[in-house]
């Protein structure tokens, strides 16, 4: 009997160095990812919409956006990379909580949606506008196109973000009350009452025209708060003791 309390122990203590481990890399990760896309992204000018320089909007259907494959579609590979090193970081959250597993298990899950939706609408970007801007298949493809200021593909991100932010509210209730974890939490609720002030006040004074300005909104807010905080959570693992 006394061994196996010991072993279940020794199992314990490896689970915990495990969480731990994989937490503080997983923040790492997060953090340089969303840091570099962020820079990518900013860097890559908009060529349709309200932020376009003036005269140089791409017309519909966007064919003439042949010509920018694959300069413009480099930063999704990352952003792809970040939002998976955060489920998993999600995940990390949810093991340490101390009693608020019910947080972090909402918080996971809404991370894993956001993920989904973000890769879905990603990954058609990549493997069908790319190529059919190349070959010249432009039919029926502005809906789905980057550069349709109102399109599919801004609709999705946009509510993939969303999720992001409401699992931000869910992951800082998930965390304990240590100093560390009081500024993190901090970090986490004001992104996520940022992101949602930022959602209704755009929508409410654009209305139907507000295009991607929410979007890069929504970026800028989720992608430095996963910078910052990831850098914030690498930390906190690096000298938490895991709680059971």
């Amino acid at each position: 009997m006394r061994n196996t309390l010991v072993a279940q122990r020794g199992d314990q203590v490896t689970d915990a160095m495990e969480v731990r481990g994989l937490g503080m890399w997983s923040a790492v990760v997060t953090a340089v990812l969303a840091a570099v896309a962020f820079g990518v992204a900013a860097t890559t000018p908009p060529r349709t919409g309200p932020f376009a320089a003036p005269g140089t909007a791409l017309a519909f259907p966007y064919s003439a956006a042949a010509r920018f494959v694959p300069g413009d579609f480099l930063w999704m590979y990352l952003a792809l990379a970040m939002m998976f090193a955060f489920v998993v970081l999600a995940a990390c959250v949810r093991e340490i909580g101390a009693g608020r597993r019910v947080f972090g298990t909402l918080g996971l899950s809404l991370a894993v949606a956001s993920l989904a939706i973000i890769a879905a609408d990603y990954f058609i970007q990549l493997r069908t506008v790319q190529p059919a801007l190349v070959r010249g298949e432009f039919d029926g493809l502005a809906i789905l196109s980057q550069y349709n200021p109102h399109g599919v593909f801004i609709a999705l991100e946009e509510l993939g973000f969303l999720l992001a932010g409401i699992s931000f509210c869910f992951l800082a209730f998930a965390l304990g009350p240590s100093r560390l974890e009081h500024w993190i939490r901090g970090v986490l609720l004001a992104s996520s009452i940022l992101l949602f002030a930022s959602f209704i006040g755009l929508s409410a004074v654009f209305g139907l025209g507000v295009e991607y300005r929410f979007e890069v909104a929504a970026i800028t807010i989720v992608w430095l708060t996963l910078a910052v905080a990831g850098v914030m959570f690498a930390f906190l693992f690096a000298r938490l003791e895991p709680r059971r």
